[in-house]
């Protein structure tokens, strides 16, 4: 079956680049296009798509209140965040919405596609520049920890090992093979980490691993510990 995409920005020169772009892939398919929050919403909840590629700034509800709406109401579509900012606050604000990824206007055709295909296989995608802008950003405000220790507490020595492997952007294969474990192990404690710290997706572990202080930018990967 075609990943199912929607996609919404206010600019039609926009949308009809980006859906001349995906119709050109084999495996997806542009089931509908909005111009604005509201109509993202209306139409995920009418076609259920796999993917609404998301701009991050609209009239009316913008793509952070839209995200935020889906999450709440338990929309399976994966959120894709369009903007051509590296870091600002909408780029926060539609983290904590829930958005499962972030890509640059400016980014390469064959990254937007990647990141559609990653986010409909269940995967997060952070435009690299986004990610490191996010990361420096995050390790130099003041805002108090988060998740807090007694949430952290919660996690066995082993689901924090994956977490920290996580927060330095190992794929689920490559912890696999840093820790001499099975990947349907990984996938397993992957699971666990993002339902006990009640988070959405990769992108938003990565995010409180930093702001936990579990991991800081620059730090090695961490020697493997022995197994649960």
């Amino acid at each position: 079956m075609p990943i199912r995409v929607i996609l919404a920005d206010d600019q039609p020169l926009v949308r009809a680049g980006l859906a001349m772009l995906l119709r050109a892939e084999p495996d997806v398919e542009v089931v509908a296009e909005a111009d604005d929050g509201e109509a993202a919403v209306e139409l995920t909840r009418a076609v259920r798509p796999d993917v609404v590629i998301m701009d991050v700034r609209m009239p009316g509800m913008d793509g952070v209140a839209a995200t935020r709406r889906l999450t709440a109401e338990g929309s399976a579509a994966r959120v894709l965040i369009l903007t051509t900012y590296h870091v600002d606050e909408a780029v926060y604000g539609a983290l904590r919405a829930g958005a499962s990824g972030f890509v640059l206007k400016d980014a390469a055709p064959q990254e937007l596609v990647a990141a559609v295909r990653a986010l409909a296989g269940g995967e997060a995608w952070l435009d690299p520049a986004v990610a490191r802008n996010l990361l420096d950003d995050l390790t130099a405000r003041p805002e108090p920890a988060a998740p807090s220790p007694e949430v952290l507490a919660k996690l066995t020595s082993r689901e924090q090992e994956v977490l920290v492997l996580m927060a330095h952007g190992l794929s689920n294969r490559e912890i696999a093979e840093h820790l001499v474990v099975g990947d349907a192990t990984i996938k397993t404690h992957v699971a666990r980490v993002l339902m006990k710290l009640g988070l959405r997706d990769r992108t938003q572990a990565v995010v409180a691993a930093y702001q936990s202080g579990l991991v800081r930018p620059g730090t090695a990967l961490p020697v493997p510990a022995g197994a649960d």
